[in-house]
């Protein structure tokens, strides 16, 4: 599986404690140079510059080969570069999170997901406490609509119910 991942959902999970999800999701994940780049960044908070210094074996950098397209100069350096190298290596899943990235994502006809898609996943496997870990998430200042909030942790109370009644 090829899965390329913006800056927002590998920060957030860093943040939060929760990165050991991704190989458990996918194995391989790959960030382009601007990703990392954003990642290093001084405004970035110290403990995703201090994970992305010690990089996992499982998270590989590549570039994407330029040029960029100019097509894709309304995102910024990550989203770009991320959306390039995912069509370059025929991805099958982008990890990303901003909506003008994931828009132009889902108009090439690139397969997202985003944080939440990938906790929810997680939550599925038993991996983790969707709840918990989403109020940990806004603790970060993670914003959530109101509205994908509810069917978020709507579908997470239906899947705790349904393995409650498998336990019983």
């Amino acid at each position: 599986m090829i899965v390329i991942a913006d800056t927002s959902p590998i920060n957030y999970l860093v943040l939060i404690g929760k990165q050991d999800i991704l190989p458990m999701l996918f194995g391989q994940v790959i960030m382009p140079e601007a990703v990392l780049r954003e990642l290093q960044a001084a405004a970035t908070p110290p403990q995703v510059r201090q994970w992305v210094a010690h990089r996992p074996p499982w998270l590989e950098m590549r570039p994407p080969t330029p040029p960029l397209e100019t097509s894709l100069s309304h995102l910024d350096e990550g989203e770009r570069e991320a959306i390039q190298l995912a069509e370059e290596l025929k991805a099958d899943l982008l990890l990303m999170d901003e909506k003008a990235g994931r828009e132009e994502a889902l108009k090439r006809r690139l397969p997202v997901i985003g944080t939440l898609g990938m906790l929810e996943r997680a939550a599925e496997g038993g991996m983790l406490d969707f709840a918990l870990v989403l109020a940990e998430l806004k603790a970060h200042k993670f914003f959530v609509a109101p509205a994908l909030e509810r069917d978020f942790l709507e579908r997470d109370a239906q899947r705790k119910a349904g393995d409650q009644k498998q336990e019983e």
